[in-house]
């Protein structure tokens, strides 16, 4: 795969991966308001088992599948490549019967006896469509990717969440009058939607091109074609390791959900009350801490490639100069975006979430409070894993994170165990899962490609131009709200700071034109701001 391919694939997922995100981080903002902090803590309840068992039959298999096919491909083997396809096709069917049919039959228990909430249990039987046909669309992007085609990877995935979306909230609202447990219900399917909506899309495009698909197969170069046995033990060889790493999250998620809803009712809260918390950590907070991601994932999935790329033609001084780069700036995200979330925690919930009660969103902004510091551990986690895959060493950044997973657990278990921190107590369990994982990380870092960091230039000038923001921010919020009202302030006082912060960091030389150069189109950002005089180099 030549280096443009892999520029122009990595752009085409990554431009995709960002809509993807960015529509599901809207999404539950509507949610938040149609359910409450009570209905989207049922919904909550049952994510991290679907998110988990997705994870287990999509995660590893669609990476395998692009390898075989590719390798094959490069071979001229078309015939064992498209085996390779049909045989995964089979796997992934049944593995997706497997687990629909696993969650199907045991909804009830896993609401009743696990989470110990029978009011999840809607949330958990409407997943059972999406769990069938996931797998399928996942083989089929897998297959596409090993053709070294990201279109139809990146157009079902956009498909996928826009249904899974519009349904998702069309469900909820008209289910509501039913019950929360019910819309909660609703909102969940809206994900069986998406899966099918995004199968059939793949499978039509499929179609389009199976006349070029056939046309491959009449020019295969093959002399003897491999047993399918051999196949699928090759594919599961390369997946389960990689399925192993990608479950880590997901479990830990769903450990927090168990943890977070028997430790609150053990100090005394009820049922309702605990789903609701939970709803207010899930479904409110932790959805506003996505937000920074959105771009530090675009530098994520930029620096791949072209580290990897460097390192192959052992430009040392390269891979130094772009690890640098996107560890300053993920830096230059991160802090403003925490501290953004930190000072206007409150507001922002009061604007987001109005359809909930003064209680609910002031409790849900102290959450937020807390949670909005791992937004630096969280973004610089993401870059710096990128940078050590790569380096070629995935497995680092796993073990680290499985580390950093080990203390959230333990720390979410004794704190939420806590009357007075109740909840809080696993937002900050998160704070520190990703401060461990990201300082593991760097270390890694620094070992493997003996960078050393510039303390003004990275942190100093960064820090300043953030307070500086912080104080006209909470400024503008303090002085207009009383006259503008405290929605318009909080969207005026967002768009000052990002503006001021902006500034700063052009004038003062804190960012450069080669910076721009690790993002996406980042080129034709680089040209107007060079026009006008902001951007210095």
């Amino acid at each position: 795969m030549t280096k443009g391919k892999i520029i122009k694939g990595a752009a085409i997922l990554g431009v995709a991966g960002v809509i993807v995100k960015l529509i599901g981080a809207f999404y539950r903002i509507p949610l938040g308001n149609i359910l409450t902090d009570e209905g989207l803590g049922y919904y909550q309840m049952s994510a991290p088992v679907y998110i988990f068992l997705l994870t287990i039959s999509t995660s590893g298999f669609p990476t395998a599948i692009a390898k075989v096919v590719s390798e094959k491909r490069a071979l001229g083997k078309y015939r064992e490549s498209h085996k390779v396809f049909k045989v995964s096709l089979v796997l992934m069917t049944l593995v997706g019967i497997f687990t629909s049919i696993f969650i199907y039959f045991n909804s009830h228990f896993i609401a009743s006896r696990v989470i110990q909430n029978e009011n999840s249990y809607y949330s958990f039987i409407a997943l059972t469509p999406a769990l069938l046909f996931v797998p399928i669309m996942a083989t089929f992007k897998g297959y596409f990717q090993g053709r070294q085609t990201m279109i139809p990877t990146a157009i079902s995935q956009v498909v996928e969440q826009l249904f899974r979306v519009i349904c998702g909230i069309m469900l909820a609202m008209y289910l509501v009058d039913f019950g929360l447990p019910e819309a909660a219900g609703g909102a969940a399917f809206g994900a069986s939607v998406g899966a099918i909506a995004g199968t059939i899309c793949i499978i039509i495009i499929y179609l389009f091109k199976r006349k070029r698909i056939i046309s491959d197969l009449d020019q295969s170069l093959d002399n003897s074609i491999e047993s399918s046995r051999s196949i699928a033990k090759r594919l599961l060889s390369i997946a389960v390791p990689i399925t192993i790493g990608a479950a880590i999250v997901p479990i830990v998620d769903f450990s927090d959900v168990i943890i977070v809803t028997r430790r609150l009712r053990s100090i005394g809260y009820s049922s309702i009350e605990a789903s609701s918390l939970l709803g207010q950590l899930g479904g409110f907070a932790k959805t506003l801490i996505n937000f920074p991601q959105i771009f530090s994932l675009a530098l994520a999935i930029s620096l791949v490639p072209a580290i990897s790329h460097a390192l192959a033609q052992k430009n040392y001084n390269s891979i130094k100069r772009m690890s640098l780069a996107g560890i300053r700036l993920t830096i230059l995200i991160g802090i403003p975006s925490a501290c953004g979330l930190f000072i206007l925690s409150t507001p922002i919930m009061k604007l987001l979430y109005f359809a909930n009660d003064i209680e609910t969103i002031k409790s849900s902004g102290e959450i937020l409070k807390i949670l909005s510091i791992s937004v630096i551990f969280l973004t610089l986690v993401q870059s710096l894993t990128a940078i050590l895959q790569g380096l070629g060493k995935p497995h680092i950044p796993v073990k680290n994170l499985m580390v950093g997973s080990l203390v959230k657990i333990v720390a979410t278990f004794t704190l939420t165990g806590i009357q007075s921190i109740n909840v809080k107590g696993a937002a900050i369990g998160t704070v520190l899962a990703f401060m461990v994982a990201a300082i593991l990380n760097f270390i890694a870092v620094k070992k493997h490609t003996k960078i050393s960091i510039n303390v003004v230039n990275v942190f100093l000038k960064p820090i300043l131009a953030v307070i500086t923001m912080m104080i006209i921010v909470w400024s503008t919020y303090s002085y207009l709200s009383p006259i503008l009202g405290e929605k318009i302030t909080t969207i005026l006082a967002i768009i000052i700071g990002a503006i001021v912060y902006g500034l700063i960091l052009l004038l003062s030389g804190s960012i450069t034109s080669k910076d721009f150069e690790l993002l996406p189109m980042g080129e034709k950002i680089v040209k107007p701001l060079k026009s006008i005089g902001l951007l210095k180099s």
